[in-house]
């Protein structure tokens, strides 16, 4: 069948003139494109159907050209064409398992609860899509609460209050009230007698830290008992905490003394000012002497930050186990030569690592030394940080963790 040039213009005015998805033609939007009639004419087609086929094809050719026309930069130029950040792919977030909601119960922990849901559970703020100041404050969710993951977009949020009125809330967000009841990072029952103890006292605090002088009665002191004390400078502060320095700490690296280990003993209390000023020791752990050092009591903190990775890359060392044994696993205390100084926060997880051991090799003559590679042993969540030091819970570990072992970003 052949198409006389009349009778195809007349179809092409009478197809385009009704109302169908491509009017206009593809001619009046773009101009400089071929119109329907040198279609027809430059590729011989045979039918309306065929003419429409490749005028769609023509339209999406002509709407690239035209945006290139107006950018002067190829579609594929990433400096022109932005595209927006998308959360991870689901399949690399979340575990197998993650159910579709988890309505939050008493006992439960951020930790535990990221744990459910993601491969990764330091991922918790990019899944939560949060910035680094939200990063660095307490996270509070409470029980009654429901999480919801969303599988397309890799991320979760949060619905229902305090009280689980069930009101969806499409982003999450950070509460500014005290989060009494809202579920801790880790268990506190792990890190309880680490919170409000005095665990390490660096050098600087060791030289100002007010210490005993002498006693009213007794050479051993212990709870009633009247202490007179030196070097107390700030009359606001009345409660304080009795401590022995212990054993020092030392960096794996340099060698160098970086805090002392402080042996908690008691509580004392200011009952006249001065100096020396005199206290009353209200509690003891142990046995209070002459020479002992004292710290302002520090209040009990709730442990709500997000675990995170650490912001800058992190190479430290574990200097002690608190609890002094030679090996420690999981749910157990350990101490790194990294602080707040280094930019560790609270929440920040780190992994631990055998440290590379560098041995000469005797097995062929050569005497070739050699470097073993850092093999991964578990995770470290930190939940209190000095200036040069920090503790943190070790949340799982697959072999036995020591004093040397390496510390890095996740």
């Amino acid at each position: 069948m052949k198409f006389e040039k009349k009778s195809s213009t007349a179809l092409c005015s009478a197809r385009q003139s009704q109302s169908d998805p491509f009017a206009p033609s593809v001619q009046t939007m773009f101009p400089e494109c071929l119109d329907a009639r040198q279609l027809v004419r430059s590729s011989g087609l045979a039918s309306w159907g065929l003419l429409r086929i490749a005028q769609g094809a023509l339209l999406i050719s002509c709407l690239g050209a035209n945006a290139h026309a107006q950018t002067g930069a190829a579609p594929s130029d990433p400096t022109r064409y932005p595209t927006a950040t998308l959360a991870p792919a689901a399949n690399d977030v979340f575990v197998a398992s993650a159910p579709d909601s988890y309505t939050v119960v008493r006992g439960d922990t951020l930790w535990g609860i990221a744990g459910r849901f993601l491969k990764q559970p330091w991922r918790w703020p990019e899944i939560w899509q949060m910035n680094r100041e939200q990063i660095r404050n307490p996270h509070w969710i409470y029980p009654g609460q429901t999480i919801y993951l969303d599988r397309a977009t890799g991320t979760m949020r949060l619905g229902g209050g305090p009280n689980g009125n069930g009101t969806v809330k499409l982003s999450p967000q950070v509460r500014v009230e005290t989060g009494r009841d809202a579920i801790p990072s880790i268990s506190p029952e792990a890190i309880e007698p680490y919170l409000t103890q005095p665990l390490v006292i660096e050098n600087a605090e060791m030289l100002d830290a007010p210490r005993i002088v002498a006693s009213k009665e007794r050479v051993v002191m212990g709870a009633g008992d009247i202490a007179y004390v030196a070097g107390i400078t700030d009359p606001s502060i009345t409660v304080y905490q009795v401590f022995r320095p212990g054993r020092p700490l030392k960096d794996p690296d340099s060698g160098t003394v970086i805090a002392y280990q402080a042996d908690y003993l008691g509580t004392a209390r200011v009952t006249r000012p001065g100096n020396p000023a005199t206290l009353v020791i209200t509690a003891s752990k142990m046995e209070i002497n002459v020479g002992d050092r004292l710290v302002p009591a520090t209040k009990p903190v709730v442990i709500n930050y997000v675990p995170h990775a650490p912001a800058a890359p992190v190479a430290g060392r574990i200097v002690s186990t608190y609890s002094g044994v030679a090996y420690a696993g999981a749910n157990m205390i350990v101490a790194v030569n990294r602080g707040a100084a280094e930019g560790l926060e609270i929440g920040t997880v780190l992994a631990i690592k055998t440290f590379g051991r560098t041995f000469v090799d005797k097995t062929n003559g050569t005497r070739e030394t050699i470097t073993l590679p850092e093999e991964r042993k578990g995770l470290l969540f930190i939940f209190r940080v000095f200036n040069h030091i920090a503790y943190g819970l070790i949340t799982s570990s697959v072999g036995p963790v020591e004093v040397g072992d390496a510390v890095t970003q996740p």
